[in-house]
């Protein structure tokens, strides 16, 4: 519902793509991907100039990577050295603060067609019957 609701309001065209082989996972981590797809996509709207938007939810090994990823002007290679050195940004460090409790590790590609944000949580040790659901997009 939000990237439907963004879509419309910021006239981006949002792709979402949730991996048939992701699971529920604990509220808390479902709740900081949420968070950082949230960002990301604020960070496109306000700073990007792009016209489209790209979210990949899927697992990967032994985790979960979710991809935000534009086609608009990329961040300059000095810009991007003070944000992957300093995490400068009150956004990008509260990414970083919210995949951190998980033992996540985010990474920030950028060139002058487009950003990608790439975010790498491990799933939990231990997963309970009610994780067990495959996680949907509301379409």
């Amino acid at each position: 519902m939000y990237v439907e609701g963004l879509a419309e309001r910021s006239e981006v065209t949002i792709t979402l793509d949730v991996s048939t082989n992701v699971r529920r996972l604990p509220a808390e981590m479902e709740l900081a991907i949420f968070r950082v797809v949230q960002e990301c996509l604020t960070n496109i709207h306000r700073h990007s100039g792009s016209k489209t938007a790209f979210i990949r939810v899927a697992r990967e090994g032994e985790g979960v990577r979710t991809e935000v990823r534009d086609q608009g002007n990329g961040i300059s290679p000095k810009r991007l050295v003070e944000i992957q050195s300093r995490g400068s940004g009150f956004g990008i460090r509260g990414m970083r603060e919210r995949i951190r409790q998980f033992n996540g590790e985010m990474k920030i590609e950028s060139n002058g067609s487009g950003t990608s944000v790439i975010v790498s949580i491990p799933m939990p040790k231990e997963v309970g019957p009610a994780d067990a659901k495959p996680l949907q997009a509301v379409v």
